[in-house]
């Protein structure tokens, strides 16, 4: 629900309105239409695109030289005897990007506690889905980079960016089966977790014993303070920097204790919804005190899952702060013509367009029949054979996490190689964004199906109550 076009003239407000509800006119004009852009599901790929775009032309403009200052700029931090010494680019991609495998590990534990991945016959079509959408499109890269420079970059292809797929289905609406995103969604968070296994295993530097046991420790009192049901916010925040720290000093890729907190973090609420929605109504039913309106706070916010909270506190911030940094830091490419030429002559970049672009549509297809055809799972309500090879050429868009790997696979290598990789993984994810794009349109039914366009439906989103139900409530007459 949309704010009412006078927000200003609401009786909510005590002397005058938050900037944002003002009637100034950068509020009016800028800052609520900035606001209600960001609420819509494809605006993160939108903001991704742009910076990736403004990457591209920063690096190959006039100003190229402060493009590689400004992310190679030598950031310390020092605690005692102790310093923390890297660079912007490697603050960015070591440091905020736990936040979004936070984000991606909250998502996977909701998914395997309530989601689809908590029904094995719902579940098994996306994993296999997955799992084949990962295979195959590291099989074609090893294929034909097989005792090569660029074997060691097989991992790329694997990926499947899910802000960018996610965003491409939303574009046609209530035509794509519910089933069909929540396939799409599964997929991709199955594949982020291979992803991520990946990384932790294949992609590491030299690993010290002594930061891994503290690791492994440190990973152990998280899970000792879930089982002793702690459930303090504060107490999770220390032992995942502390984490943190850890991997990134064992050579084990510093995201992944985004990865692990986030699985740690509980899916199911502390309170009994039912029996908290109760003592809600009996605490409202003659008005509230302070104290009173402390308790409905708490009522309300320890009857959701934490993992679902802090999925949604942390989601703007992961999407429209931490992925855009890190396409402004990584997707700068210098496209000289010996480059750009040399790349589409290299088995590293034809392997990366080739794995991302037809082997995760045939992996996620062929893999996907097969599970049914055998019956260990089903096909997701509503979706034909040709909607679901859309969806796996959908799934080739690649970008954050495939330029993630190509940054580990190639670092401190050949920077040629390095190069190279990014450019197969911009080149194919516009390619998969593309033809995925007109292949749903021509397979995704033309009008929506009846219970994915009721409003009303069981598994249709519920709006939060912001500050836009609180002004349509106290302007309704």
């Amino acid at each position: 629900m949309t704010p009412p076009e006078e927000p200003w003239k609401s009786d909510i407000w005590r002397n005058r309105p938050a900037f944002l509800y003002s009637r100034r006119p950068i509020a009016r004009y800028v800052g609520r239409p900035a606001a209600e852009f960001l609420k819509i599901e494809p605006a993160a790929g939108v903001v991704l695109v742009v910076c990736a775009v403004a990457a591209m032309l920063w690096a190959n403009s006039p100003w190229s030289a402060s493009y590689e200052a400004v992310w190679g700029l030598d950031i310390t931090f020092s605690f005692g005897d102790f310093e923390l010494h890297h660079s912007l680019k490697d603050w960015i991609n070591d440091g905020l990007m736990a936040v979004f495998f936070f984000v991606v590990g909250l998502e996977i534990k909701q998914e395997i506690v309530s989601g689809e991945l908590a029904s094995p016959r719902n579940a098994v079509p996306p994993i296999a889905a997955a799992v084949g959408g990962m295979a195959v499109p590291a099989l074609i890269y090893a294929a034909l980079n097989a005792g090569g420079e660029g074997a060691h970059g097989w991992g790329i292809p694997m990926a499947t960016d899910i802000a960018f797929a996610v965003g491409v289905l939303a574009l046609f609406g209530s035509r794509i089966p519910s089933a069909a995103r929540i396939f799409l969604l599964t997929l991709a968070i199955v594949d982020d977790l291979g992803a991520i296994a990946v990384i932790a295993v294949f992609y590491t530097d030299d690993l010290s014993p002594e930061w891994l046991i503290a690791a492994a420790a440190l990973t152990a009192l998280a899970v000792l303070m879930r089982l002793l049901n702690v459930w303090s916010p504060a107490v999770y925040l220390v032992i995942g920097v502390m984490l943190w720290v850890a991997m990134l000093e064992s050579g084990v890729h510093a995201t992944i204790a985004g990865v692990v907190m986030g699985l740690i973090i509980a899916a199911r609420p502390l309170l009994d919804p039912s029996v908290a929605h109760d003592e809600a109504q009996e605490l409202a039913k003659d008005g509230l005190t302070v104290e009173e309106t402390e308790r409905l706070v708490k009522l309300t916010r320890d009857a959701q899952p934490p993992a679902a909270r802090l999925q949604h506190q942390n989601h703007r911030f992961s999407s429209f702060v931490v992925l855009p940094l890190f396409a402004l830091a990584n997707a700068g490419i210098p496209l000289s013509s010996d480059l750009v030429g040399a790349a589409f002559g290299s088995t590293v970049t034809l392997g990366i367009i080739a794995g991302l672009v037809v082997g995760k549509t045939v992996g996620i297809t062929l893999v996907t029949w097969l599970v049914v055809k055998l019956g260990l799972g089903r096909m997701p309500r509503g979706t034909t054979w040709p909607l679901l090879a859309s969806i796996g050429a959908v799934a080739g868009i690649g970008f954050t996490v495939a330029l993630f790997i190509a940054e580990l696979a190639f670092y401190g290598g050949d920077p040629v190689l390095a190069y190279e990789a990014k450019i197969g993984v911009l080149a194919a994810s516009v390619l998969a964004a593309v033809l995925g794009a007109a292949a749903v349109h021509f397979t995704a039914p033309r009008a929506p199906r009846e219970e994915d366009a009721d409003p009303d439906r069981e598994d249709a989103p519920v709006a939060g109550l912001g500050l836009s139900d609180c002004f349509s409530r106290a302007t309704r007459p």
